[in-house]
């Protein structure tokens, strides 16, 4: 039974086709795909659409009038809430406390979980002051910054640690990071200054070791990126740009025997799972191809995304070998610089993307139709990366 694609391919290979003035076989071509194949999907996503669109029959019209009831009742409710909200903040001596206009609502007619999604605060703390207005924890921390507070008034010139010392003197003892965070909070600093740290964050730790790193005879430590057959090596990185709706996130992974993308993620977040996404996108395609990508090494740099347990588990789980290179160096990573280089300057800074979708359909475009099939490149013998891996496959079984 032939293996399925990636679903994220096969729904962008159905957004080009509807989106552009192409032939369905031109399509099918540019994405290395039979045009029954495309017109199967393209079958099988009308009738989900049709499906989706068809299931809900028209209710009767007292179902529909009760519906409507209690949304303009809803919509009311929320009304009054905005407005009792601005009127409370908008009194300078009241606290900025919610809980007490809460239950002033409540006591009116309004449901609690009506106001706290309103204002969008949780309901369990709201019902835990009902019980406790002030709790023995806010009790203790106003004597604490009462007594520190004393101590700053009494000698500007203090630092915290020495505000401590004259808290514990009064009889309220506290830990050295409770006191910072009281002086914090409400800016107590010594009349000296403070020093300041930093802005930037510590790069997390590696997860994989280096393979990709050479070193020579000098002590010279560069990067070899060289594969002799395919699903040798593969690099992965994270790139972004910003459209009219917000930041579109591409995660590409390449296999450096052909320069070839083998797998791709697209989004509107940065999270772990457009690494994983990617990943999966990459194997499974290769897998159809009937390739085997146990024991490939997959080099990546230290983004959160490539050092989540769900992007090492998905390594494990392929038997595959990660590699990591430095903190803010290119050049260990070059080889897909390179690439997001490229996509740069013949997508992303051709013009304004209005929206996600737009930049999207583009970049998927440009890597299938043209990078893939129409550029070719020196490093693989003026051919383009299908057509490398397509004369060179025999050539490499051969050998092995």
């Amino acid at each position: 039974m032939p293996k399925a694609f990636p679903k994220e391919f096969c729904e962008d290979v159905i957004r080009v086709y509807k989106d552009s003035d192409a032939s369905m076989a031109q399509v099918a071509k540019d994405f290395g795909i039979s045009p029954s194949c495309l017109k199967r999907w393209l079958a099988v996503d009308e009738k989900t659409s049709t499906r989706s669109s068809g299931s809900r029959s028209s209710g009767a019209e007292s179902e529909a009038l009760r519906e409507a009831n209690k949304r303009i009742k809803l919509l009311e409710q929320e009304n009054e809430v905005l407005r009792r909200a601005a009127a409370y903040l908008s009194q300078a001596n009241l606290p900025k406390m919610m809980y007490p206009l809460v239950r002033e609502l409540a006591a009116d007619g309004v449901p609690v979980a009506v106001t706290c999604r309103v204002l969008k605060i949780a309901r369990q703390p709201y019902y835990r002051w009902l019980l406790s207005p002030v709790t023995r924890a806010e009790l203790a921390a106003a004597y604490r910054a009462n007594a520190l507070f004393d101590a700053h008034r009494d000698d500007p010139e203090f630092g915290y640690r020495f505000l401590l010392d004259e808290a514990r003197e009064v009889g309220e003892s506290m830990a050295e990071r409770t006191a910072w965070k009281i002086c914090s909070q409400l800016g107590w600093w010594s009349s000296h200054g403070k020093k300041r740290g930093g802005n930037g964050k510590k790069p997390g730790p590696p997860v994989h070791d280096d393979l990709c790193a050479v070193t020579d005879k000098h002590g010279v430590t560069r990067h070899e990126f060289k594969a002799s057959s395919p699903n040798k090596l593969w690099l992965s990185d994270i790139t972004e740009h910003w459209t009219g709706e917000g930041k579109l996130y591409l995660c590409a992974i390449k296999d450096v025997y052909s320069n070839r993308i083998v797998g791709c993620s697209i989004d509107s977040r940065m999270k772990s799972s457009l690494a994983v996404t990617a990943l999966n996108n990459a194997v499974a395609r290769r897998r159809l191809e009937g390739g085997d990508v146990a024991g490939c090494v997959i080099h990546t740099d230290r983004g959160s995304q490539f050092r989540s347990r769900k992007f090492v588990h998905n390594i494990n789980r392929h038997s595959m070998i990660g590699s990591m290179g430095r903190v803010g160096a290119a050049g260990d990573n070059a080889a897909m610089e390179s690439f997001f280089a490229l996509l740069q300057k013949n997508v992303l800074n051709q013009r304004a993307w209005a929206t996600r979708q737009e930049l999207r359909i583009a970049i998927v475009t440009w890597i299938e139709r043209t990078y893939h099939r129409r550029r070719r490149q020196a490093a693989l013998g003026r051919l383009t990366p299908v057509e490398y891996e397509l004369i060179m496959k025999p050539t490499a079984t051969q050998a092995a």
